[in-house]
Formats: structure tokens, sequence, C-alpha cells
């Protein structure tokens, strides 16, 4: 088994040509934003497409999320394709995809300007970023086990399919996806902990919250998520152990339903309790 890559900027039409460089190039699989296709067919792992914020697309994409990289990299062995071509936006981001998967070097990288003409890819921007049109290179009928929602076919027409309706789109297929690449996306951490001090004192039983704070976990350049501390003045008669889980689980959820991001450890300490007179 050997790897080739495809790169090129987002919305520049890498996908929308993956098929006919897999071809050209004899690969029997392909790696796109966080899928394993092989022979026109999805196998493994669950694309970046799906996710409802850019940071947890990049994030699928790459292949850092919990079990995502483990999946596939099983699938991978157990299909064993001859060639597999990695679609990705840098070679710094193909060679990181190569790596989570276990896969050989990659011995050839093709980027988009060599068989993509500028006005082809202008085109390709214009409906990523305009119309929020993406295309998976496996037929609609394998979409439909693994995308609900809208599908957009090449006239422009959106209707929503039921899960026993299935429509043909030729060889490509574009969905839409939940969130925007509109710009990029930087999230403050006093945005964070705003998210944290509201969810905490949403709880009947705290008091007052103090001493939060907000680390990531940094592997490199790479954020990979979050560790969370806070003290908090909780009222008496409750049993803390089972208020405190409930508090981690609620601030866990709250913080990676708003963001995205990972979060790997809670930490709250009791600071004291609080008798209402």
């Amino acid at each position: 088994m050997d790897v080739i890559a495809l790169v090129g900027p987002s919305g520049t039409g890498k996908s929308h040509r993956a098929l006919i460089v897999a071809h050209k190039h004899h690969a029997d699989a392909i790696i796109d934003d966080g899928i394993l296709i092989k022979n026109g067919k999805i196998i493994a792992g669950k694309s970046a497409k799906k996710e409802k914020s850019r940071i947890m697309a990049v994030r699928r994409a790459i292949f850092i999320l919990p079990g995502h990289a483990e999946e596939v990299a099983a699938a991978i062995q157990r299909v064993q394709p001859h060639r597999i071509l990695v679609l990705g936006t840098s070679e710094n981001m193909v060679q990181k995809i190569a790596k989570a998967l276990g896969l050989p070097p990659i011995a050839r990288i093709i980027h988009i300007e060599d068989i993509a003409t500028q006005a082809e890819m202008e085109k390709a921007r214009y409906y990523r970023l305009k119309r929020g049109q993406h295309i998976i290179p496996v037929p609609t009928i394998e979409l439909k086990p693994h995308f609900s929602g809208y599908l957009i076919d090449p006239l422009q027409t959106i209707f929503k399919r039921s899960r026993t309706r299935r429509r043909r789109l030729g060889e490509k297929s574009i969905v839409r996806p939940v969130f925007s690449y509109y710009g990029k996306l930087i999230i403050d951490d006093s945005c964070l902990k705003a998210i944290v001090d509201d969810t905490m004192r949403k709880s009947p039983a705290v008091e007052s919250v103090h001493n939060l704070v907000v680390r990531h976990i940094m592997v490199g350049e790479e954020d990979q998520g979050l560790r969370i501390t806070a003290s908090v003045v909780l009222g008496y008669g409750n049993h803390i152990p089972t208020l405190l889980s409930q508090l981690q689980r609620q601030v866990r959820e709250a913080v990676e339903y708003m963001t995205g991001m990972i979060v790997h450890e809670v930490s709250i300490t009791v600071k004291t309790l609080y008798v209402k007179g």
C-alpha cells in the first residue's frame, strides 16, 4: 500500500476532482474530510461536513478527535487498499493525516493548481463560500446512511429527503453543512469562562463561583482541548458528590456544544458551604 495526496486551499475543488485524480493514479481509496472511501463506498469515519462548528470540522478532518483515527486505521487494515489518495488544504495537513492514521510516507503530492485552472478554482470557491455547497466524492446512495438534511442538485434546487427516498446526482453529491466557512473563528478564553460560570450558576445549589481557570492542552502548536478548574460556594444540605458530578457533566456538555472544543477535565473544589438564614 502506498499513499499520494491532493493539496489545495479550502473550496478550490479538490473533492470535485478527487475521483478523476484517484482513477488517473490508480488509487482505489480516498481519505477526504474525515471519511475513508474505497471503490465509491464509504467504509469508515465521520465526515467533517457534518460537524456543527468549524473547530470540530477541522479536528474531525485531521483525525484528532477521540477514537476517530483508530476507527479509520482499523478499516484501512481490514480493506487493504492498493493506493490511498489523501485530500488536504496543505502539505502539512496531509502529512498529519497520514501520521495520525499510521500510513506509509506520502510518495507524491499533487497540487490543485496543477490540475485546475484559476477560473475553475474561483468558481469552486464561489460555491463553497457563498452557497455553502460541498462535494463528497461518492454516489448519493452511499451518502444516505451517513448524511441527513439537505442535498443540493446541480440546478441548485434545495430539497429535503426522507430516510426512504433516494436521488442519484451522477457520481458526485453536494451536501450543505450545518456551519459556515466564512472567515477564521477565534474563541477567547473570557468567552469560555463565561459559559462555565453561567452553567454553574444555573444550579440552585451554587451560591457563587470563584477561581475559574481555563487551561489549553497544547501539543506543539496544536490545541488538543481544555482543562477547567473552579471553586464554588454551595448551599448547605445537598449531597456534594452527586452535585459536583452533575456540575462537571453540565460544564463539559455546555462548552463542547457551544464551542466544539474538547473538554478533557473539569475539576471543581467546594470552597465553603452556605447556610441560608
